[in-house]
């Protein structure tokens, strides 16, 4: 997650939910926001491969 107020993103999130949620869906929201911060820190990074790559490695076609 973002390396500024976790305690306050957090707030936000569980605010974003409907009353009726469970702990599930909140460790799901948490679980998404959490993997999808990954993955744009991996972008940032240049730690990508291109779709060529990816179709080449599971051998679907072009």
């Amino acid at each position: 997650m973002s390396k500024h107020n976790i305690k306050e993103e957090a707030r936000k999130l569980i605010d974003k939910l409907p009353d009726n949620s469970t702990w599930d869906d909140l460790m799901y929201e948490i679980y998404v926001r959490q993997v999808v911060e990954a993955g744009l820190a991996d972008s940032h990074a240049g730690n990508v491969i291109s779709l060529r790559e990816v179709r080449a490695k599971f051998g679907l076609p072009e």
